[in-house]
């Protein structure tokens, strides 16, 4: 994928700053999560269905005695294997006193990234990737998308575009 250099940073400018990340691979691309909004990370789990859900929500399941609504990222940001693909693991987090889970295909590691390499989103990131990204870091040799969990959740705004 061809980006843009150009781009201002969002951080304060201060060198000793970084910003931790949970990493997440969803079907070929890298995904950050930051590391404060994740409560666990889970294996693969049984999911129940929700009927008249949107197509993101894959189903929900029990996390000792809560109930838990599945998000599939896959639909969710627009990427092939949606259908019918093994999930591999989730990631949950809280949004609003709920909780969800993210499935993912694999987790990652925890990166601390420094603060002034924070890019904003180039506009060749696709659309569906800015609605829920707030912005990006260049890797060696690959691309770590970093994903807003509140906008992520953001089935309305989802629903409009």
């Amino acid at each position: 994928m061809s980006v843009a250099t150009a781009a201002s940073p969002k951080a304060t400018g201060r060198s000793s700053e970084s910003r931790d990340y949970v990493t997440a691979t969803i079907a070929g691309q890298l995904f950050g999560i930051p590391v404060l909004s994740v409560q666990d990370v889970l294996g693969a789990q049984r999911l129940t269905r929700i009927p008249l859900a949107p197509q993101e929500v894959a189903g929900a399941l029990n996390l000792r005695g809560r109930i838990v609504t599945a998000i599939d990222l896959k639909k969710r940001l627009g990427l092939a294997g949606g259908e019918d693909a093994q999930v591999g693991m989730s990631i949950v987090v809280e949004h609003g006193n709920e909780l969800y889970s993210l499935l993912i295909d694999q987790v990652g590691e925890v990166l601390s990234l420094p603060a002034e390499r924070y890019e904003a989103n180039p506009p060749t990131l696709d659309p569906r990737w800015r609605e829920v990204s707030g912005g990006i870091y260049r890797l060696d040799g690959q691309l770590l998308v970093i994903l807003e969990v509140e906008r992520v959740l953001d089935f309305a705004r989802a629903q409009a575009a």
